[in-house]
């Protein structure tokens, strides 16, 4: 399976040693060695990078590293392939654009038979790649269309509403673990993921909550989060915890949504 991690911040801020844990995951101290891609929005766009290399040695990610970006919101994958070829198209996170936003995400998991599945239409979407998890997220975009056809982002419990309808047809088709963003929240679903000893159980994903005083900041196993004169709220999604922190598993069929870096539904 892949292996995701995600970043919602009150004000942007700066990704370090999370991502340099989590590329560890793809291909040094974990088998996920067929790709990875990273997307983090800026304003009102999203900057995308995505290879087809290992991330443990990839000298983009040590670009990352040296060039560090601030953010609001963030989505990062990691991947095993399972469908479709190494390719470039079928690594994540995807990308498309719905009423004036880019939306992105990223799953992990198998969807058995999603494109025989005739709830999960991709409709005016179409796969550029070959994997379940593109297929999935044109089905999302594709429930989520109508409510996007009006100026500015639809009401956040509309969209959840819709989100946790495909969220329970996607997990009667496998595990299906994914992170989504629309530039205004981000929405992770968690199910079931392969654990150290083999099992296919929950957790899927796992969260954690920081908090940075107005005038501080907090740097923790190398996350630093500066408060830039306000306080500052982060949230944090990863497929297993990142830092030495309570990081909190999530239960099969929970949503978090976040906005500002402040969990509004978990």
């Amino acid at each position: 399976m892949c292996e995701l991690f995600a970043m919602s911040a009150r004000y942007p801020s700066t990704v370090r040693f999370s991502l340099e844990e989590f590329s560890r995951h793809g291909g040094l101290s974990g088998p996920h060695k067929d790709g990875w891609g990273l997307a983090w929005y800026d304003e009102r766009d999203v900057r995308l990078v995505k290879e087809i290399l290992p991330a443990a040695s990839s000298r983009y990610v040590l670009f990352i590293q040296d060039n560090p970006f601030v953010s609001p919101f963030v989505i990062s994958h990691v991947r095993k392939a399972t469908r479709g070829n190494v390719a470039l198209r079928n690594c994540q996170p995807f990308l498309r654009e719905l009423g004036g936003a880019w939306h992105s995400f990223a799953h992990n998991g198998d969807l058995a038979d999603i494109e025989r599945n005739a709830r999960l239409r991709a409709g005016a979407y179409r796969p550029v790649g070959e994997t379940d998890s593109e297929l999935a997220f044109c089905a999302l975009l594709e429930r989520l269309r109508p409510l996007w056809l009006t100026d500015g982002p639809p009401d956040v419990e509309a969209r959840l509403r819709v989100i946790e309808a495909v969220a329970v047809e996607l997990r009667d088709l496998g595990p299906a673990n994914f992170l989504y963003c629309d530039g205004d929240a981000l929405f992770a679903h968690a199910d079931r993921r392969h654990q150290d000893e083999g099992a296919i159980r929950p957790p899927g994903l796992w969260r954690l909550a920081r908090h940075c005083a107005a005038g501080g900041e907090l740097s923790a196993t190398g996350l630093r989060i500066e408060s830039h004169g306000a306080a500052q709220d982060v949230a944090l999604v990863a497929s297993v915890p990142l830092t030495l922190e309570d990081w909190i598993p999530m239960a099969r069929g929970e949503i978090l949504v976040a906005r500002g870096g402040q969990l509004q539904r978990a």
